[in-house]
């Protein structure tokens, strides 16, 4: 059997994918529902723009993961979209969604919050892995 190597234009896809599912998410899906959790108006969100160092975080904190995932789905010998789906759901069930409804909870924040946040997260990774696990490489 050849061995897996990171498929990096998957990795690449996956990336895109997340951005698309964010500018989805917290737009037209959910956003309405998000800013009045966050306590957020669109007048505020229009008079005070995120700035550069906002988006250059979100560019490392979306490509950072993935590049990781797609390491451990090597590691792990991740080789179908099925595979690539469940492991991607449970790591962004596991990491994300669960800490972040704990965090929430002590901070206050409404319970559907951790829910729609963490969906985001557990909805991606998920769809990440699809993608990981079925684009695969070969050596």
């Amino acid at each position: 059997m050849n061995e897996l190597k990171i498929n990096h234009l998957a990795v690449l896809v996956s990336v895109i994918w997340m951005f698309v599912l964010g500018f989805l998410w917290y737009g037209p899906l959910f956003g309405e529902s998000w800013m009045s959790m966050v306590g957020l108006t669109m007048e505020d969100a229009q008079a005070n723009p995120p700035g550069a160092g906002v988006w250059i975080t979100n560019v490392i904190s979306s490509v950072v993961p993935v590049c990781l995932m797609a390491w451990f789905f090597v590691k792990m010998n991740v080789r179908s979209l099925v595979a690539g789906a469940i492991h991607g759901f449970l790591i962004g069930f596991a990491f994300n969604l669960l800490p972040g409804m704990s965090g929430g909870m002590f901070s206050g924040d409404p319970y559907a919050l951790a829910w729609l946040e963490g969906g985001f997260q557990a909805v991606g990774w998920a769809v990440s892995g699809m993608i990981l696990g079925a684009w695969t490489k070969t050596k």
